[in-house]
């Protein structure tokens, strides 16, 4: 079961739409498929939201 924005008691609320939602499915990948816990899943999906936002625009 995917987590939503609200779930996450972290300030995303600076990010662009799209990217918030790319940011919580790569979250909600870490924690269900990687064993991720909540807090080192979003730290690691705002790293990576960031390249996919960075290779987007090139």
């Amino acid at each position: 079961m995917g987590r939503r924005f609200e779930d996450f008691g972290y300030n995303l609320r600076e990010l662009n739409p799209l990217v918030r939602r790319k940011a919580l499915e790569i979250a909600n990948h870490l924690m269900e498929e990687e064993g991720y816990i909540e807090g080192e899943a979003i730290k690691e999906a705002i790293k990576q939201v960031q390249k996919w936002f960075l290779d987007r625009q090139a």
